[in-house]
């Protein structure tokens, strides 16, 4: 991937090509920023740098034979880590079981959430994760000598999906890593990264995107009107995962506004029967999924809030299509006083989930619970 394909980003690319002219490149870096930053399209279009044959001032030359092998991801000095499921291809998860659906993913579009990926590969009910049987392989591959490349560049992404075990196994070799190795870390939540991974790491600042970039990207690539364009850049707020959401009409967040509408209309009722079939539908779907829904809902009781306190003027509100329209007549539920229980339940439901817990349980015990604080 080139520079010149990133619709923005423009102060930190050229941070980068300084880094790379000056020859300063640090051995591992963390790429952070909020969500939709496209971090991972920044790290791959720097790790092509770094290792084209002709680069110039700008960009990496795209047609140089290191080039050509990165663009189809396929080069034998570049290494990708990224969460996994258990058991689904092999005893020992690792990224090389997934690795040619991992290139054909990324090559679709660099600008991707995890629950995209494991969408992709199926996970099912299985919580994706970087495995402890990861590091192995990493120190096994770094070990060898570069085939092409001055770097052997080891890309390693949402690296807060890491196994304590496959960290700790890491420390020695991310601070001290073989002579020219590269690692780039990409990470949406890098607070959650351990400490003594991220203390090992040059941090790499990446900002949200501009609207105007967003449009751009949104004409250039899926044709929209200005007009549509607009809208949704506003709405998207810099993510440009969203925009693509937005524009895509995504069904995945049709089914999370059906669900969270669904289980609105049950807690108002008082319909509890309805409540115990909905928590069962959702603990049919994936663990991710479940997440994901999770995070979508809390997203919305945010937006409802700020209807509820009129700051629709001030544009701090992000919603369009069918979440206006729901939430124009929903928001008058959301105040001051159940703002922060609510989302405290949807919380600690996250957490429930995340570490495992029986999922139809937990989504009873939610709906429930919001229906004794919706009123």
């Amino acid at each position: 991937m080139n520079f010149s394909q990133i619709p923005g980003q423009t102060e930190v690319i050229n941070k980068l090509l300084k880094s790379v002219k000056e020859e300063r490149v640090s051995h591992a870096q963390l790429f952070i920023g909020p969500e939709g930053c496209g971090s991972l399209a920044i790290a791959l279009a720097y790790a092509q740098y770094v290792s084209c044959e002709n680069k110039t001032p700008i960009d990496s030359c795209g047609i140089c034979k290191s080039c050509v092998k990165y663009e189809k991801m396929i080069h034998p000095d570049l290494h990708f880590v990224f969460p996994v499921i258990k058991g689904k291809k092999a005893t020992e998860p690792v990224s090389d079981n997934y690795i040619t659906e991992w290139r054909e993913f990324v090559r679709k579009s660099p600008y991707f959430s995890i629950n995209n990926w494991f969408d992709s590969i199926e996970v099912g009910n299985a919580q994706g994760m970087i495995f402890a049987s990861e590091a192995a392989e990493i120190i096994k591959k770094l070990s060898l000598k570069t085939f092409e490349s001055d770097f052997k560049i080891m890309i390693i992404w949402l690296p807060e999906k890491m196994h304590h075990a496959t960290a700790n196994k890491l420390l020695k070799i991310i601070e001290e890593p073989p002579e020219k190795t590269l690692f780039l870390l990409v990470s949406d939540e890098y607070d959650k990264v351990i400490p003594t991974i991220l203390s090992r790491c040059q941090l790499v600042k990446i900002p949200a995107f501009r609207n105007d970039e967003i449009k751009s990207f949104l004409r250039s690539t899926y044709g929209t009107t200005e007009i549509k364009s607009n809208d949704i850049a506003r709405v998207a707020n810099g993510n440009i995962l969203r925009a693509i959401e937005l524009c895509l009409n995504d069904e995945l967040s049709a089914f999370h506004l059906d669900s969270f509408r669904r289980l609105m209309r049950f807690a108002w009722k008082r319909d509890i029967i309805s409540i115990i079939e909905w928590s069962e539908e959702m603990a049919a779907t994936g663990r991710e999924a479940q997440k994901n829904y999770i995070s979508f809902a809390l997203r919305l009781l945010r937006e409802n809030l700020m209807l509820s306190l009129r700051q629709l003027q001030n544009n701090i509100i992000f919603l369009a299509g069918e979440e206006a329209d729901f939430s124009e007549k929903f928001h008058p539920f959301i105040n001051k006083k159940n703002i922060y229980p609510l989302v405290n339940e949807f919380n600690l439901a996250y957490s429930h989930i995340e570490a495992n817990g029986n999922a139809k349980i937990i989504f009873l015990d939610l709906g429930l619970k919001v229906t004794r604080l919706i009123k």
